[in-house]
């Protein structure tokens, strides 16, 4: 009997050992698949041009998932060495924290059950981060810290306006260095607690998200079932972050938030990786009109590269959503944000950024709008909104 019960546990944690080493890239090759293409057609004129840009994206999830960043993989989005094919200068990287089951763009309840709490468990996270959403943010900053830390020849994590003009420098002289920055996918990442504001702060986090697929305590999502505006700790919240100059996102927020968080903040705001709802009617945008109000106060609406955000993936239709973008609130209030590693299947990978580049240029942008597109607008934001040291 002692024989049977100690090869069953023998077994057991076999198999556990074998979930653990293969499960996390198997499903991160079911949820971050590219669609399949054949190379893309790109002149000589989108080549030179490309080489020549400083590329900015402002939204990946990459720290997410069980992979060596400093290392090339056949699967996923974006590591460095094909950031770097890409061209790729700055990268935010946003920390997902929580994901309920069922996730969809008309209406999700707080209370289902979170995805990610299985994920966590099967990546082989620490165990603080089983049952909290702050350690979870946490913990993805460390991973990319420590990315900074083994790889500073090709990476470094930007804090403040001092390391983002100390990063240009070293950028001119070095063409492959790729700058990091660190943000939340939504705000629950606070676990209820103002305090955790300054705690994600010093974990180098300088942009926040508000919502994510779901209600939370700071108000209603696009995709959730209140509709509500900011609460009252949300105001706090928001108040604290711009006391701080971490910059706010309203991707995912609804509507009511993003009205609320406009008439609240003296700094403008983001929205990291959305589409147009006058380009694609999809429930994963807000309002044109909205977009408008955002830009007016100086903000930034950066595009994303997936069907739900722009109605199809390829990099012909995420011109077509720039192009969109620029005649609707101007060439100077557009950005990239891919979404990348983010759940979604794009039509391409970092290491592809120049399809869109050469695709800007056949629908008829001037190489100034593509330069300000492509990163040049991200880098004014950075420089007039992070925090000076």
């Amino acid at each position: 009997m002692k024989k049977i019960v100690l090869t069953l546990l023998v077994l057991f944690v076999a198999l556990v050992l074998v979930a653990l080493g293969l499960g996390p890239a198997y499903l991160e090759k079911t949820m971050n698949s590219v669609s399949p293409h054949s190379p893309y057609s790109v002149s000589e004129r989108a080549k030179t041009l490309h080489a020549s840009l400083l590329i900015g994206d402002w939204h990946a999830d990459s720290a997410l998932w069980d992979r060596d960043l400093s290392k090339e993989y056949d699967y996923g989005h974006a590591d460095i060495p094909r950031m770097q094919q890409g061209n790729m200068a700055l990268q935010m990287f946003t920390t997902v924290t929580k994901s309920p089951a069922g996730q969809n763009y008309d209406s999700n309840k707080t209370s289902a059950r979170d995805n990610i709490t299985s994920l966590v468990v099967i990546q082989g996270w620490p165990i603080k981060t089983w049952n909290s959403l702050t350690e979870r943010a946490l913990f993805q900053a460390e991973k990319i810290h420590n990315l900074a830390r083994r790889d500073g020849e090709n990476f470094m994590v930007i804090q403040s306006q001092t390391d983002l003009a100390i990063f240009l420098e070293r950028r001119a002289l070095n063409p492959s260095l790729i700058g990091g920055l660190l943000g939340t996918e939504g705000s629950h990442a606070l676990d209820g607690n103002v305090d955790n504001i300054q705690r994600l702060y010093d974990s180098g986090f300088r942009m926040m998200s508000l919502q994510h697929f779901f209600d939370n305590k700071l108000g209603g999502s696009l995709h959730g079932l209140s509709g509500l505006g900011l609460t009252e700790f949300g105001r706090q919240a928001v108040t604290q972050m711009l006391a701080l100059d971490i910059m706010i996102d309203v991707s995912h927020s609804s509507e009511s938030v993003v009205r609320d968080t406009l008439g609240l903040s003296d700094q403008p705001l983001l929205v990291s990786h959305t589409g147009f709802q006058g380009h694609c009617d999809s429930p994963r945008n807000i309002s044109d009109l909205l977009m408008q109000k955002i830009a007016e106060q100086g903000g930034l609406i950066a595009v994303g590269f997936w069907d739900g955000a722009i109605c199809d993936n390829t990099p012909k239709s995420v011109a077509a959503a720039i192009n969109y973008g620029i005649q609707l609130v101007g060439a100077d209030h557009v950005a990239l944000g891919s979404d990348f590693d983010g759940s979604i299947t794009p039509g391409f990978d970092t290491s592809e950024l120049v399809a869109i580049t050469h695709e800007l240029l056949e629908s008829g942008a001037t190489e100034s709008q593509i330069r300000q597109v492509m990163g040049g607008n991200m880098v004014l934001f950075l420089q007039n909104n992070l925090p000076k040291h």
